[in-house]
């Protein structure tokens, strides 16, 4: 894997999604406007309050999903992936450029996101704010790594947008935001043990009831980041060079 052959492929991926307004408005404007829609539909009571955290990860973690996996499979079916495949590119290489480029907009996007939720709607954290702009940005990442993985499988854009109610929208279910976790049926208590989004949404839940970053925290945290770092892993050793 070189650092220069990755570097160049962020950058050429970067400067794809400049040119596409309708990805950067997907990116940076509907978090947001998610956000704020639920801000307004429970403004004058203290439900925002108590979810606002949790969905800052849910919704980043969805929308860098989509725009990840939709965006590479384009990339498979113009052919420009099997072109990049057929050059001195290893897999690591084109796997962790689009990694190191999306990942790099999952970082701006949980910021911007953050700063709208905290300053804008008025969020209220018993937490720090810096340690939510932490979790936002790895739940962004977790996003782009899982959306990379399922590129990996899908034949097709129809393909990866299919996978949405079978992989992210049960995790959706079982993550503690409708329900805590621990109140669920023991099976899908433990299902939820081993689901990245779980655990993404328990450290956003921490922030609103916790003052300090405690062990639990950082634990979320750390599996989270695991988690990003095993699905890219899996995208690049699953990775094909050519698509049917």
């Amino acid at each position: 894997m070189s650092a220069r052959l990755t570097l160049a492929t962020a950058v050429r991926v970067l400067q794809q999604v400049r040119h596409d307004p309708r990805i950067v408005g997907l990116l940076l404007i509907i978090p947001c406007a998610l956000i704020g829609l639920l801000a307004w539909v429970f403004s004058g009571g203290p439900v925002f309050d108590q979810i606002g955290a949790a969905l800052l990860g849910v919704f980043p973690f969805v929308v860098m999903f989509l725009v990840t996996s939709v965006a590479t499979l384009r990339e498979r079916q113009s052919g420009t992936l099997e072109r990049l495949l057929v050059m001195p590119l290893g897999k690591g290489d084109l796997i962790g450029g689009y990694a190191l480029a999306f990942g790099a907009l999952a970082v701006l996007q949980a910021l911007l996101a953050t700063a709208f939720s905290v300053w804008v709607l008025g969020l209220d954290l018993a937490g720090p704010v810096w340690f939510l702009v932490v979790v936002a940005v790895l739940d962004a990442l977790l996003g782009t790594a899982f959306g990379l993985l399922v590129s990996a499988f899908a034949q097709s854009e129809f393909q990866a947008v299919q996978f949405m109610p079978g992989a992210v929208i049960p995790q959706f279910l079982v993550c503690g935001l409708l329900l805590p976790r621990d109140q669920m049926p023991r099976v899908l208590e433990l299902v939820s043990d081993v689901l990245p989004l779980s655990y993404a949404v328990d450290a956003m839940r921490e922030l609103t009831v916790r003052s300090d970053v405690g062990a639990d925290l950082v634990r979320d945290a750390v599996i989270v980041i695991g988690f990003a770092v095993l699905f890219v892993a899996a995208a690049a050793t699953t990775l094909r060079r050519r698509t049917a």
